[in-house]
Order: C-alpha cells, then structure tokens, then sequence
C-alpha cells in the first residue's frame, strides 16, 4: 500500500468553549476519490483548510509529503491583488507548469482572460478560482463547494474534468450527483470526529442511519442502567450505605456520561402555511418576449402552470431563467404578450442572495423583525427560540450577528425568515446553495407535500430529479422548451445532458400544456363583458371561501355517524362549486387577456 500523501491525526480544535474537531482524522493516497461529508457548522471547511496547511490546529499532527503539491479552492475564493482572470491564474502555475494549461481551462470555464478581477460576478470568481487550482495537475486537490454558482454545462463538464485528473481528489459538496459520480470513499464528520467508509458517496447514507441506529440503542441501554441504578439508590442506599459507596460513584459516572454525551443534533423541522385557495389556474402567460438592447432574453414563449405544478427552470447562466422567473410573477413587465394571475395569488420567494441579511442584525432579530421574542408563523405566535430550534440554531445563538453565521447558517436562517411568511406560491432561486444534506432531504419532503405552486430554478439534478413535476429548459436565444418530469427525464428526452446539440426531429418534447383560446378579431369589449370582468373576481372568491367550508365540513369525523345524508349532500355541492369555480376562472382569464390584448393594440 502506498504511503498516504496527505495525513491528519488527533486534530483537536476549540471554537470559544465548543470543540469543533476532537481527535479527527483524514487520510489521502496517492489517485484518492474521497468526499467529506457532514452537517453545516460540524467544521468540514474548517478541516478542509488544516488539511490545506492555511489553519494550524490546536492540537494533532499533519505531515504532508515534502514534494507533493497541493492545491486549495476554498467557498469564497480570495481574487484581490491581480488585474485580471488570467493573471490571477498563471500566478498559481509553479515554474515548469504548462501556461497554455492556463488558457484552456479559462475557456472552457467561458472566461477569456481579460475579464476586469473587480467587474466579476460570483460565479465567474468561481470560474477563475476553479482554472487557478486545476491549471498545475496537483498532486491533492482540495476543493471546498466547487459547484456553487455553477451552471449546469460547467458542473457537467467539471465532473468529466475531474474524473480524468491522475491526482487525489478531497471533495466537499452537497451536490449529491456530484458527489456520486467522482467519490470512491466517503469521511463522515460528526460531532468532532471523523469515521471512514471505503465507499462512494452512493453508500453513505445507509450506513450513517445504520450507525446512528447502533447509537441509539447503546443510548437506550445507558438509560436502562441509569433507570435500575436511581431504582436501587431510592430504596436500597439507606441500609447499605457504608457498602456501597462504589455504587455511587458509578451512579454519578453514568449521569456524566450521559450528561456530557455529545447527541447527533435533531433534525430540522420546518413547515410552511398555504395563504388560502389559489385559483386552479396560478399563470398563464401567451407568446411574452423580453429583450435587454441586442440581447433577446424571452421569446415568443407560453404556457399555463396550475395549482400544485412544481416548476423548475434549468439552463446556462445568463440564458435567461432569472428573467423568465420575474416575468412570471409579475415582477417584471414583458415588452410583448400577455401574463395573468389567477385569484388570491400570494408570493413567498427565498433568493440566492445572502448579501440581503445585515451582518450586524442578530438571528434573533431577523426572525422577528426586531420586534420582541415572537414570530408570527401560520396565522400562531410562536416564541422565537423554539422557532430557531427547528431549523437546528441553538438558544444560545439568539443575539449571535448573521456575519459570523457559516454559509449553511445563513441559508437556513433565510428559509425561517421565508417559510414564516403565508403564501400559495413558493419561489425558489438556488435554494440547495450551501444546505446540508439533512436540511435539504427535508426540503425536498416540504416541497413534495406544499399544498400550492412550487416555481424554483436550481443546478442541483438530484435535487430537480426528487422535486419538479416539469422543467423549463434554456435552449437558447431566448428559446424555453417545457419537459414532463425531473432533470434525468429531460436527458432521456434530449438524447443528452445540457451540453447536448441539437434534439433530432425525432426526439419527442413534453407536450405543452393546454392553452387559453382567445378571439383576437375582437376589438373592444361588450358592455357584458365588462360587467363579468368587474364582478367575476368576486365570484371566485365567494366559491373558494364556500370550498374551504365545504372541506371543513367534509372532515368532520362526526358527521359520518351523526348526519351520513348530509355528506352525500355536501359532496355534492363541493363538486358543483369547484366545476363552477374553475369555469369563472376560464372565463375570467380569457376576458383579462382580451383586455389587454386589445389596450395593447
């Protein structure tokens, strides 16, 4: 067996008085595929820099090979001191490394060179970060999050790049295909320690719930002896006091144990409140363009998103998703076609944006809007520390300032802040950025039992793959083509993943939705039209409020045996005031979009 190029031993490091490692290890030969998973805050960046050789430990041994080379990409890449892309890249070649190496992962990485270091985005920083560690073929790379604000082209040809390098690989992500496709052995980082599983990331969760299981029962049986001894201390010490001392004493080592035992954390629970009924039609768009200058971002598209569609849109950066997303909820104002909202639409929308939290303001603070200990969720008061609970903060973390929060803490905190809010139709830009893989399974489970509209856009396949009911895909020039089903849905349907050309006339798209048929060789609206459209709104609402009743009624369990008449009679009704509802909604819709078809004219 070759010896390791890379080793950690027993390292011990203490943030204030919680240790954050306590005795882990890693280990890293020569070709190694390995990934380090764990929750957010549990220090797998923090190991990820010791290993690096940037963060000295309090305590433990790193021995690295003296001619082994070792590169870094750490979450948030420091790129300041160097004028552009390319001479923040060729600063990381060592004499000898191949600068043309340099260029070519510039390009593929969609980056010239040129580019201004202060004018990058995010996601082109990351881009350049990536091109710097990759360009010298290092022996060990280290790389911490490489896929976030990535686009789906650059995480696939990523994953095809990284499969080819002859070096180790030590991969923290929480890209769960990313992770199954380039990992061979999996590190679990938990509670300060690390235990190895000689497998890919595809194995690791089935045996880290049959670990946590093992613990439980150890926990179960320490409980049982703590529970016989206190029973033999109640009634039997006062006789045998002098004797057993010994016994005491191990009373008070088991109470110890047990007390000092550090417990996997709960899990996050969070749910969201539907903000009453929407309508069964939410958007309907027809034929809307949107153009910046030259650039035609939209073009030509429509199509109809019902109540309990998850739609996600997927396609390169700065093909236009963003604006599509803003132009289907109205919050952006297309140059051409139509956008209609259904009735008793409600918004809840969690961005990619952490820069929105004030670094200064407390957890606390956020949560409440600075207005006491409570937070409103669901319509109920809740008091804020056992809200924060949910999403795994700890009490003691209330007046704690969002600017020393991790990524993954701040991501959750704007899930709280976001899920409190009552809403039918939940908006979604990168939401798995920076979750943890506990926090996002449970993600997933909301979005699967959300009783409203799901739109989000995300470069995460597993996490499409386990949440959307249909994709919106980039094609390009401003073109969206609609798939049924998840990401590996639409790879079957196109031949190919996003970097595939061309579908063949064969290939077969998802159909499109249904469409609204309106006549547009009408001119204006009739004086009867013009009365429906002032009062249909109100019908819809009355019906929905009657529909809600009518549910209400339906689930009371008394009434099957009180009244079994009334419930075929209730049935009934609910039957008849949703079919009526949803023609008030048709017709509604297609007189608002004459409206404006004909203002438009």
């Amino acid at each position: 067996m070759p010896a390791p190029l890379l080793t950690l031993q027993d390292v011990q490091l203490t943030i204030g008085t919680t240790p954050l490692l306590d005795g882990a290890e890693l280990f890293v030969e020569p070709g190694e595929r390995l990934c380090v998973v764990g929750r957010n805050g549990s220090g797998k960046s923090t190991l990820l820099k010791i290993a690096a050789g940037m963060l000295e430990p309090d305590g433990g041994r790193r021995f690295a090979q003296p001619d082994a080379t070792i590169r870094y990409l750490p979450q948030e890449p420091d790129l300041s001191g160097h004028a552009d892309t390319f001479s923040y890249v060729a600063a990381g070649l060592a004499p000898g490394d191949d600068v043309s190496r340099a260029h070519y992962l510039l390009g593929r990485l969609g980056l010239s060179g040129s580019e201004p270091i202060t004018a990058l985005s995010g996601g082109q920083a990351r881009r350049a970060a990536l091109a710097r560690v990759l360009a010298p073929k290092p022996d060990i790379l280290l790389l911490d999050e490489p896929t976030n604000h990535l686009d789906l082209p650059a995480i696939e040809w990523l994953e095809s790049e990284l499969s080819a390098m002859s070096g180790a690989l030590v991969l923290i992500s929480h890209d769960r295909r990313f992770l199954e496709r380039l990992s061979r052995a999996t590190v679990w980082l938990d509670r300060g320690k690390t235990m190895r599983l000689d497998r890919g990331f595809s194995g690791f969760e089935a045996w880290r719930d049959q670990l946590l299981d093992e613990e439980e029962r150890d926990r179960q049986k320490l409980n049982r002896k703590i529970a016989a001894e206190e029973h033999w201390v109640r009634y039997g010490v006062t006789a045998r006091r002098k004797r057993n001392v010994r016994r005491m004493a191990q009373l008070g080592e088991l109470r110890r144990e047990h007390r000092e035992a550090r417990r996997q954390l709960g899990q996050v629970s969070f749910s969201i409140t539907e903000q009453g009924n929407a309508g069964t039609r939410v958007i309907e768009t027809r034929n809307i363009s949107k153009s910046y200058g030259d650039k035609t971002v939209v073009t030509d598209f429509s199509t109809r998103i019902l109540r309990g569609d998850r739609i996600g849109l997927v396609g390169s950066n700065g093909a236009g998703k963003t604006t599509l997303l803003n132009l289907l909820t109205k919050r952006l104002e297309p140059d051409a076609g139509t956008v209609i909202h259904g009735t008793n639409l409600a918004l809840v929308t969690l961005d990619q944006n952490r820069a929105l939290l004030d670094g200064q303001v407390t957890l606390r603070d956020v949560l409440t809007g600075g207005r006491g200990d409570y937070v409103e969720v669901g319509g109920q008061r809740r008091h804020v520390m056992s809200y924060m609970q949910d999403f795994l903060f700890l009490p003691e973390q209330a007046g704690t300032p969002v600017e020393v929060l991790s990524g993954g803490e701040r991501a959750r905190l704007l899930l709280a802040k976001a899920l409190a809010k009552p809403g039918n139709l939940l908006v979604l830009d990168e939401p798995t950025n920076d979750l943890d893989l506990e926090t996002l399974d449970l993600l997933e489970e909301l979005i699967d039992e959300y009783p409203g509209t799901v739109l989000l856009v995300s470069h995460d396949r597993d996490f499409l793959d386990r949440t959307v009911t249909a994709l919106l895909y980039a094609e390009g020039d401003g073109r969206f083509t609609e798939y049924a089903g998840g990401y590996a849905d639409m790879v079957a349907q196109r031949g190919g993943g996003v970097e595939a050309g061309n579908k063949s006339d064969t290939a077969k798209k998802a159909a499109p939705k249904e469409r609204v048929r309106s006549d547009t060789s009408r001119r204006k609206l009739s004086f009867n039209d013009k009365h429906a459209l002032e009062k249909l709104p109100g019908q819809i609402e009355k019906l929905t409020a009657e529909i809600a009743r009518l549910h209400h009624d339906l689930a009371d369990p008394a009434l099957y045996t009180k009244d079994p008449a009334r419930i075929t009679k209730l049935s009934d009704r609910l039957t008849a005031a949703e079919s009526e509802r949803s023609a008030a909604e048709d017709r509604w819709l297609e007189l608002e979009a004459l409206k404006e078809e004909i203002e438009g004219k």
